[in-house]
């Protein structure tokens, strides 16, 4: 698993393009990429036990 994996609505991570992965990072069709800035949460993702992957 890689270490960059992140659950939705976790704060405090590193600002920048977050693409949506599936549990164990894997792709997944038409991913959701946003962009968060200091201080922000991770946005809910599209499917439960999907996680986040900082680019």
């Amino acid at each position: 698993m890689s270490n960059n994996l992140y659950k939705p609505g976790q704060d405090n991570l590193p600002k920048g393009p977050y693409i949506e992965v599936g549990p164990r990072g894997g792709n997944i069709p038409n991913p959701r990429i946003v962009h968060i800035d200091p201080g922000d949460r991770l946005p809910p993702t599209q499917e439960q036990g999907h996680r986040w992957e900082h680019r």
